[in-house]
């Protein structure tokens, strides 16, 4: 099926013609930083799961929250200002504020290995966490816990993390501001690139509500459809003809992810690189960051390559390498009931 933006209000709307199959792009993944595990838990009773990057031997961590309606645990201790300058593990994960319960269980794991901060009487890991909204796929009842997040952790290596319809992507759905009857399929995506001895990768759960397009060409690969269902919609250009969505569920969407370097950094850089990052969404996914998602990034330094940092680098390098992962979360994904893929329209 050939794609094209249509569906004009008061025939002022742009169109756009999808121009073809889109190429997977970019290649790597986060675990290409060295000092990496990551592990999926996705659960079989709906489309849902939990996604954990894990830090053994603490890497430097740094957040940035720009969406209105964030679901987290643990961000607050990122700020520089405060004491703690390593974490050990992040959590990207469904369920909405419920599926914030998983990094217990992480944290549960990570104590049994000894993992954490040793205050004499315990080791505490420190894990940040984030949560996408996808509890209006299948049985709002079912979301990740502390016993997926464990089950995360039990899978977790340093071997290239599944793309697509796993983890915290499982739920996950794009295109949501004109109802879920018109949306497409979301999911994870990973990538890195390496760049003067230095490696930066990220991972991204995508359940935006606006639509995901490639940068290079401004094509959209996935969004708000027709009303038939048949074709894309463009979101953008359908708010700037002046046809706006009727109202929404506040927090019914997010984007959520992870960018890590090899390189020293410290908790100052490490916010500011998660900052850049979000550069990578705002070039792949419009509307972003609005009132309906709680877009989040965090930021890793494992400074295992023993390089200094140079965060302009940094910064561009996470920017970009978040742009491709967002896309390869989005031409991974495969249909589930009601929600059509990328490939379903370009493939």
């Amino acid at each position: 099926m050939v794609a094209a933006a249509g569906a004009a209000a008061a025939g002022a709307m742009p169109t756009q013609a999808a121009g073809g199959a889109a190429s997977m792009p970019g290649g790597g993944s986060i675990t290409d930083v060295a000092g990496l595990r990551v592990g999926h838990y996705t659960e079989t009773r709906r489309p849902t799961g939990c996604t954990v990057i894990i830090a053994e031997a603490g890497a430097t961590g740094g957040v940035d929250v720009r969406g209105a309606a964030p679901g987290t645990r643990e961000t607050d201790l990122l700020n520089p200002i405060n004491m703690v300058d390593k974490v050990h593990a992040v959590v990207l994960t469904g369920g909405s504020a419920f599926g914030l319960d998983a990094a217990s269980g992480v944290m549960r794991y990570m104590e049994e290995k000894k993992i954490g901060f040793d205050v004499g009487v315990a080791f505490v890991p420190i894990v940040p966490s984030a949560v996408l909204f996808d509890l209006g796929v299948g049985d709002a009842s079912v979301r990740p816990d502390a016993a997926a997040g464990y089950q995360a952790c039990r899978s977790a290596t340093a071997d290239a993390p599944q793309e697509g319809n796993v983890g915290a992507g499982a739920g996950a759905t794009v295109g949501k501001l004109y109802g879920p009857k018109r949306a497409m399929k979301g999911g994870i995506g990973s990538a890195s690139l390496t760049v003067a001895g230095v490696t930066v990768g990220a991972i991204v759960a995508v359940n935006a509500v606006g639509d995901v397009l490639d940068p290079a060409t401004g094509r959209i690969l996935a969004g708000a459809r027709t009303e038939d269902g048949k074709m894309l919609f463009d979101t953008r250009a359908a708010i700037l003809a002046g046809d706006l969505p009727k109202s929404m569920r506040a927090g019914a969407a997010t984007t959520i992810g992870a960018v890590a370097t090899d390189a020293r950094i410290t908790k100052a850089e490490a916010q500011k690189i998660a900052g850049m990052a979000h550069d990578g969404l705002a070039r792949t996914i419009n509307p972003i960051h609005t009132m309906l998602d709680g877009d989040t990034i965090f930021a890793l330094g494992t400074g295992v390559s023993g390089k200094s940092a140079n965060v302009m680098l940094l910064g561009v390098m996470a920017a970009e390498v978040m742009a491709i992962a967002v896309q390869r979360a989005i031409l991974s994904a495969r249909a589930i009931d009601g929600y059509p893929a990328a490939v379903d329209f370009v493939g």
